[in-house]
């Protein structure tokens, strides 16, 4: 390992221990606590390829509403996080926001659809879910979208392929919780699944998403753990020489 990656990597390891509290877990879905009103949920999808994988999502509530990027990995891990969210934290989720068109973000959409909550994606990734024949977001935006929970405004955000042609981004001003899903990758992880990856434009990305997203302080992957900026750094490195 580079002393680039050796590095970040130990420093990213140090900010990300001890900050996350466990406020719910079962063997389907693990909720932590990455600041004072967003979490962390993960779920666990099976694959013949690497077997199975914790992947990520993140959930803002703020005055008893919720936003929930990406769903978890299937309908049933997601009814355990529509349940925490409706009982235990008296919240009304008023969407959820699919970042791309793999199962690890929209395995669970049904779940979400058939309690009546709204989804939303980009057009593209409306269209790779249609093509693929997975559930299909209801509304989409084309380049950003904003929605209001408890009065505070989240950005989501597309600004360029990368991990696939359609992967967008969200961000949280108001807790500077950003969430790169799959875009982003974990401190020391390789480049992972690449079957429908841009990796010519995938530094180019993630170099936008540092400018337009300046005050970043928590970054959370599509999966492993979550770190700072360097996050982003890493992931620019890792991709600068495809």
């Amino acid at each position: 390992m580079s002393n680039f990656f050796s590095s970040i990597f130990f420093f990213i390891l140090c900010i990300s221990q001890g900050s996350a509290q466990i406020v719910f877990e079962n063997d389907e879905l693990k909720i932590e606590q990455i600041s004072k009103h967003a979490y962390r949920h993960i779920s666990f999808l099976d694959t013949k390829e690497y077997g199975k994988v914790a992947s990520n999502g993140v959930l803002y509530l703020n005055n008893n509403e919720a936003l929930v990027y990406d769903t978890p990995v299937n309908d049933h891990a997601a009814s355990y996080l529509i349940g925490w969210i409706e009982k235990h934290q008296k919240s009304k989720i008023k969407a959820v926001v699919v970042t791309h068109f793999h199962e690890d973000c929209l395995g669970g959409l049904e779940e979400f659809h058939k309690n009546g909550i709204p989804s939303y994606s980009t057009t593209l990734t409306k269209e790779l879910a249609q093509k693929n024949n997975y559930s299909v977001p209801q509304n989409i935006f084309t380049k950003s979208l904003e929605i209001h929970i408890g009065g505070i405004t989240t950005a989501t955000e597309f600004l360029g392929a990368g991990h696939t042609l359609d992967n967008a981004v969200g961000f949280i001003p108001s807790e500077k919780v950003f969430f790169g899903g799959c875009l982003v990758k974990a401190a020391g992880s390789g480049k992972g699944n690449l079957a429908d990856a841009d990796v010519g434009e995938w530094a180019e990305t993630v170099k936008r998403i540092k400018l337009r997203f300046p005050d970043v302080k928590v970054v959370v992957p599509g999966h492993g753990s979550p770190g700072g900026p360097e996050l982003l750094d890493y992931t620019i490195e890792l991709f600068r020489n495809p």
